[in-house]
This record gives C-alpha cells, structure tokens and sequence, in this order.
C-alpha cells in the first residue's frame, strides 16, 4: 500500500514539472502559473522525502519499497 502512495506522489511530482514546462511555453505576459507549479513540485519533493524518511526512521518502511 505504501508502494502505491509514493508511486502516486511521484506522479504528481512528474505532472507538475511537465504543467510547468507547458505555462512557460504559453504564457508570455509573465503569468505566475510556472512558478506555482513549480513550488507545488518543490513542495511535493520535500513532502515525499520528509515522509520517506520518517517511515524508516519510525520503521513503517523495512528495506525496500
């Protein structure tokens, strides 16, 4: 189950990334949309680490995913 939840994350961190690249090609006029979807990539990553980290520091997570 837990495989599937940062799989999941990892997806989202990827569609972000890719929706970030598509505003910088569309938006000319110096729209904001890029740079919250890359903060919202940011704020994945380091969501997903911080909890790949406690998992196995509190033992949720035993050798491999």
């Amino acid at each position: 189950m837990l495989r599937y939840f940062v799989i999941a994350v990892f997806v989202l961190i990827v569609a972000s990334l890719f929706s970030a690249l598509v505003f910088i090609y569309q938006d000319r006029s110096g729209s904001k949309r890029a740079v919250k979807a890359l903060a919202l990539r940011v704020g994945l990553s380091v969501g997903l680490f911080a909890f790949l980290m406690a998992g196995y520091y509190f033992g949720w997570i035993k050798g491999r995913l």
